[in-house]
C-alpha cells in the first residue's frame, strides 16, 4: 500500500515528518454487531423521534434511549455519576435590519440587508447599533505568530470594523505547498476564526468579503444561512466579549466601498497575500442596526465511559452527534420530518457498537469516552460547549475519532482522509488501514475546509488531535464511478431532507470495515503510551504544546 508517510511527504504537507507509534501488532477486532447498528439507526430515525431536534420531545427521547443503550454496552455514566452534560443554548433571531450605510466619501452609500450584506450578533442583547465605526481592511484577518504573520500589525482596532477577505492567502495555489498549506484551507481561512480574531483585536464589527470560489458556496448560501434564527452555546458573558456585529458583504459591494475610498480593491487583495501586509484604514465609516429576539433553552450531551485499567486519568474520545433538523420543508409526499437516518443516526449507532466491542476486549490501559453531542446541526454547539467546559481534562485527552454519517454504499478499497498531514495521528491510521487492507485517499477538495466543519474541530482547535476519516469512493463493486454516483445520490436526494430515512436494504459491509478501522484507532491510542501531537507549524500545535506542558 502507499504509506501515509509518503502521502504526507508528496501530497499533503511536503515537509512534515510522521512520528510512528511504538511498533506492535494491530489490535484484533472483536465482532462489531451489525444488528446493533441496524436497530439503533432504525429506532432513532423513526418518525417517533420527529427528527431529533434539540429542545424538543424527540430530542429528550433520543437522550433517554442512548442512556439505555450505553448501559447495555457496558459503559458507566461519564459525568460524576450522570449520563448527561447539560448544554445551555441561546437562540438569537435578528430582525428589522437597517441598510448598511457607509459614510465619509463624496456621498453616503446604502446597501440592502440580504441582497448586499448580512449581519448577526453573538451578543444576547435586544438591540444592536453600529455607529460611525471606521472601516479598516485587514487582508485575511490572520494573526499567526508561528507563521510570522499578523494582518493586524500596528493598528488599534478598538471601535473599528474589520473588512476581511475569505479563506487564507494561498488558496489559489494549485498544490498544497505554501505558508497556509496552499490549496488546503487552514483554520485561519474559516469565517469562525476571522470573527473570533477580530473580537480579540477589540474590533466593534467584522465583515467578510464573499467570493464564491474561496468561500466554496454562493451568496445564496450566505444569505439563507445568516438570516433567521441563529443558535449558540451559552457563553459566561452572554457573548458580550464578541464583536457587536459579524457579517458578510458581496464582493461587488466591497469594490464600491474601496472605490469610494480611492483604493484599488484588486491591488490591495493581491498585496494581502504576502507576509508583511499592513492594515489599511479606508477613511470611511459603517453604520447599521437591528433588533434581536432571544430564546434560551437547553439540551444535553450524553456521556458514557469505559474506565481504563492502568491509566484511567488519560482519555481517548469517540464522538458523534445525535441531533438532526427536526421538522423541515416537506417533500412531494408531504413528509416534513427530517429523520436523519444516515446523518447521524448511523454515527450515533456506531458509538454504541464500538463501546460494546471495546467492552468485549476488556478495559484498555487508558479510559475510553463515548460522547454523543447535541446541536451539531446548529453549528457544532454541543461539542463546542464540551470543549469550553470539558468533563475530562483536554490536556489529558490523547486524541479521538469523530463519526458523522456512515457510508452505506458497500465496501471500498480506500478511505478519504480529511485533515491528513496535520498530526502524528497519520501513523496510527496507516497501521489501521494496513490491517484492514485498505488505502488512504487525500481530501479531493481541501480548499473547502471540511476538517473545520464537524464536531472533531471543537477539540482540535483546543489542541486535541482528532481523526476525521470518511469511507472512500473506490468501491469494490463499480469503482470510483459507483462511489461518486452514490455520493451524488445522497447529497442531492437525501442530505438534510425528509428522505434520509432508514432502508432495510442497506449494505452495511463497508460501514463495518470503517468501524473496524475506527476500533483499531481508538484501541491503539488507548493501549499505548504516546501523546501524538500536531506537526510543527500547524495552527493547533501551540495550544497543544502549552496544554501538555502544563499537564506534565
Amino acid at each position: 500500500m502507499k504509506h501515509l508517510a509518503l502521502v504526507c511527504a508528496v501530497i499533503w504537507l511536503g515537509a512534515c515528518t510522521v512520528a510512528a507509534p511504538p511498533p506492535r501488532a494491530a489490535a484484533p477486532v472483536p465482532e462489531i454487531s451489525v444488528e446493533t447498528l441496524r436497530e439503533i439507526t432504525r429506532e432513532l430515525s423513526s418518525d417517533a423521534y420527529e427528527g431529533r431536534a434539540p429542545g424538543t420531545p424527540g430530542g429528550l427521547k433520543t437522550q433517554d434511549f442512548l442512556v439505555q443503550k450505553f448501559a447495555q454496552a457496558g459503559l458507566v455514566p461519564g459525568n460524576e455519576g450522570s449520563w448527561f452534560q447539560d448544554v445551555p443554548l441561546v437562540e438569537i433571531t435578528g430582525h428589522g435590519h437597517s441598510a448598511l450605510t457607509v459614510s465619509g466619501g463624496t456621498h453616503d452609500m446604502q446597501f440592502a440587508h440580504g441582497a448586499d450584506y448580512v449581519a448577526v450578533s453573538y451578543r444576547a442583547a435586544p438591540d444592536i447599533a453600529l455607529k460611525d465605526s471606521e472601516l479598516v481592511f485587514v487582508g485575511y484577518g490572520i494573526n499567526a505568530p508561528e507563521k510570522g504573520w499578523n494582518d493586524y500589525a500596528g493598528i488599534d482596532m478598538t471601535g473599528k470594523t474589520a473588512v476581511i477577505l475569505v479563506n487564507d492567502p494561498d488558496y489559489e495555489t494549485e498544490g498544497l505547498d505554501g505558508p497556509f498549506n496552499g490549496r488546503a484551507m487552514t483554520y485561519y481561512g474559516r469565517w469562525t476564526y476571522k470573527f473570533e480574531e477580530a473580537a480579540r483585536q477589540g474590533a466593534a464589527a467584522a465583515l467578510v468579503i464573499h467570493d464564491t470560489f474561496p468561500a466554496a458556496y454562493g451568496w445564496n448560501v450566505v444569505e439563507s444561512s445568516w438570516s433567521g434564527a441563529q443558535a449558540y452555546a451559552k457563553r459566561a458573558d452572554d457573548g458580550m466579549s464578541a464583536t457587536l456585529a459579524n457579517g458578510w458583504v458581496q464582493k461587488s459591494v466591497a469594490r464600491q466601498i474601496f472605490k469610494a475610498a480611492g483604493l484599488d480593491f484588486d491591488a490591495l487583495s493581491s498585496a494581502a497575500k504576502t507576509s508583511g501586509f499592513q492594515p489599511v484604514a479606508l477613511g470611511l465609516n459603517a453604520n447599521l442596526a437591528f433588533s434581536n429576539t432571544i430564546r434560551r433553552f437547553a439540551s444535553r450531551n450524553v456521556v458514557g465511559l469505559l474506565p481504563g485499567g492502568e491509566r484511567p486519568d488519560e482519555y481517548v474520545l469517540y464522538t458523534a452527534h445525535w441531533d438532526h433538523l427536526g421538522r423541515c420543508k416537506p417533500n412531494d409526499a408531504g413528509d416534513d420530518i427530517c429523520n436523519g437516518a444516515i446523518d447521524n443516526a448511523t454515527g450515533t449507532a456506531a458509538l454504541v457498537a464500538l463501546a460494546d466491542a471495546h467492552r468485549k476486549a476488556g478495559a484498555p490501559a487508558r479510559s475510553l469516552v463515548f460522547l454523543a453531542v447535541t446541536a451539531e446541526e446548529s453549528g457544532l454547539l454541543g461539542s463546542e460547549y464540551y470543549g469550553a467546559n470539558p468533563i475530562f481534562d483536554l490536556a489529558q485527552t490523547v486524541g479521538g475519532v469523530n463519526m458523522d454519517a456512515l457510508a452505506l454504499a458497500g465496501p471500498a478499497r480506500d478511505v478519504t482522509v480529511i485533515g491528513g498531514g496535520k498530526s502524528q495521528l497519520d501513523a496510527y491510521l496507516e497501521r489501521a488501514l494496513e490491517a484492514e487492507g485498505r488505502v488512504a485517499t487525500p481530501d479531493p477538495t481541501p480548499e473547502k475546509g471540511y476538517y473545520y466543519r464537524s464536531d472533531h474541530f471543537s477539540f482540535a482547535k483546543r489542541g486535541v488531535p482528532m481523526f476525521y476519516v470518511d469511507s472512500g469512493e473506490d468501491l469494490i463493486e463499480g469503482g470510483r464511478e459507483a462511489g461518486k454516483a452514490w455520493a451524488r445520490h445522497y447529497t442531492r436526494n437525501l442530505y438534510h431532507g425528509p428522505d434520509d430515512e432508514y432502508d432495510p436494504a442497506w449494505d452495511w459491509s463497508g460501514a463495518l470495515s470503517d468501524l473496524r478501522i475506527f476500533y483499531r484507532l481508538g484501541r491503539d491510542l488507548a493501549e499505548g503510551n504516546g501523546w501524538p501531537n500536531w506537526y510543527p507549524g500547524d495552527e493547533f500545535r501551540a495550544v497543544r504544546d502549552a496544554s501538555r506542558h502544563e499537564a506534565e
